[in-house]
């Protein structure tokens, strides 16, 4: 794939023109952090149709897994489509307000896909579905106060068995959609007398206002202002074994690096959306912004910034079109794959945005002049799905085991 075909780019016009009536608008709110992003997310998913898709391909899906088919062989053919379709929304979406996709990603990718790869049929109809079609918002919560990039070997959250039940304690921060969520996939260690970092992953599915939950307030962060993140309190919450979520091959340990995978992978088309809008402020203020009496795009510096960009929106767009043709091709990358791209498109975006800052001088440091929110944004990539150090750890280790 080098280009995008005519129908995806009827799709993407469609959507952008959807973005420029519905969302940018409500920059300012969204920015301060005064409108949650939830109803926006729904109004594009059923603008376009995706909430009746979903619920559809769910209802195919579940048939056929209760009929005796495999969850694979049903994913495999109810998932179908252009995955081109899947990643041109989010490139959208990124160009005017990144955490839009970091709460939809989240809900839908992180929790709702848990939910789907891991849970028994009652359980995905008790709670995917919902998120699945965006009735309801998602959390995916592993990361702790005292774990960070160690999300497993730090992680001291616990759920001991009591009787038929499981009693769960610990605290997670850095909770994308916390404290509006009202489906949580939780994972914590099986308290079961074993050294901690022995001990097996559990994941669990909670719901809003269950006795020892509490969601905290939005924290206050540097970006990503329209994505609403919280941290999470558990005090002897009382879960049934109906809320646990089979292991699997791994246990919960492989079902967090399947969900690391897509995660670092999506931030490749985030950062794509980003950089391609950066770029194109910047080609009209060089053009439009007088010194000397000539535009700032005669000079050899500005030129010199431009052509960067450029660079960095061809190798991260042949990022994008490498993921779409595995996932036509039906692979999945590695996580060290996953990791390289993530580390290099991360960087490339935020290096683009700082520079569209200092191109616009000292419009680049106002809020009136978008780039800024975009700086701020886009430094997020660089550390949530793992930071760039954590990437360049599981790079290294894939090339010195082969």
């Amino acid at each position: 794939m080098i280009e995008w075909s005519d129908e995806e780019l009827m799709i993407r016009d469609a959507v952008r023109d959807w973005i420029d009536a519905e969302v940018r608008p409500h920059l300012d709110a969204l920015d301060a952090g005064e409108m949650p992003p939830y109803d926006l997310i729904r109004k594009l998913y059923s603008t376009f149709g995706m909430d009746e898709m979903a619920r559809s391909s769910f209802t195919t899906r579940l048939a056929r897994e209760r009929a005796g088919e495999s969850d694979a062989a049903a994913g495999e053919r109810t998932g179908g489509g252009n995955p081109a379709m899947t990643m041109l929304p989010i490139i959208e979406l990124c160009k005017v307000s990144p955490g839009l996709v970091t709460a939809m990603g989240v809900s839908l990718g992180l929790a709702g896909g848990t939910i789907m790869k891991r849970g028994t049929p009652e359980q995905k109809e008790r709670w995917a579905l919902d998120l699945l079609t965006l009735e309801k918002v998602g959390a995916w919560a592993i990361t702790e106060p005292n774990s960070g990039s160690d999300a497993f070997g730090g992680m001291q959250a616990t759920a001991k068995k009591v009787g038929d039940d499981y009693v769960i304690n610990g605290s997670k921060t850095f909770i994308t959609n916390g404290p509006y969520a009202d489906v949580i996939v939780f994972y914590c260690k099986l308290d079961d007398g074993r050294d901690p970092r022995d001990r097996e992953i559990l994941t669990f599915v909670l719901d809003r206002g269950m006795p020892g939950l509490e969601q905290s307030r939005p924290l206050r962060k540097m970006g990503l202002h329209s994505s609403p993140t919280g941290e999470l309190f558990l005090s002897d919450v009382r879960a049934g074994a109906d809320r646990l979520l089979a292991g699997g091959s791994g246990g919960g340990r492989e079902s967090a690096r399947q969900n690391f995978v897509t995660e670092r992978a999506g931030v490749v088309a985030m950062a794509l959306g980003v950089i391609e809008e950066c770029l194109r402020l910047s080609v009209d203020y060089a053009r439009t912004r007088v010194l000397w009496d000539r535009p700032i795009g005669d000079y050899q510096l500005i030129q010199l910034k431009l052509a960067k960009m450029e660079v960095a929106r061809l190798n991260v767009q042949n990022l994008v079109f490498r993921h779409i043709e595995m996932q036509r091709a039906g692979r999945t990358p590695t996580l060290a794959e996953a990791s390289a791209m993530k580390l290099y498109a991360a960087q490339a975006a935020a290096e683009v945005a700082q520079e569209a800052v200092q191109l616009f001088g000292g419009n680049g440091y106002m809020s009136e002049y978008r780039v800024e929110q975009l700086a701020r944004d886009a430094k997020s990539f660089q550390i949530y799905a793992g930071t760039d150090e954590i990437q360049v750890t599981h790079i290294a280790r894939d090339l010195l085991a082969r």
